[in-house]
């Protein structure tokens, strides 16, 4: 059996309102960008919309996004999906370099 060192002082999901106000934004924009796709969350049984910590950074990112490049956020969307994948192609990229100079891969 497996026992926390830490108590966690927060949830690991975070309802609607405490996601909005954990990122300093309007609860409508968080139902609008999870009705566009841009942030994943789940939904329980009555409708109720959780998110994950991690969702935090994907508005910031999004946050940054928009207001840097005055992008719309159907726009941002593709644009994070881009990015993301630009990422994990240089990631295979140094894997792929990393290896030919006769290192090993730390995965």
């Amino acid at each position: 059996m497996r026992y926390a060192l830490v108590r966690s002082a927060r949830p690991v999901r975070l309802d609607l309102e405490t996601f909005a106000r954990d990122a300093c934004v309007h609860p409508e924009l968080v139902r609008r960008l999870v009705t566009l796709g841009i942030l994943d969350a789940d939904r329980d049984a009555s409708g109720t919309l959780w998110f994950t910590r991690d969702q935090l950074a994907t508005l910031a990112r999004v946050q940054r996004l928009h207001a840097g490049f005055s992008l719309n956020y159907a726009a941002l969307g593709l644009v994070c999906d881009l990015l993301d994948r630009i990422a994990a192609l240089e990631a295979a990229q140094r894997r792929r370099a990393h290896i030919r100079s006769g290192g090993r891969p730390w995965t």
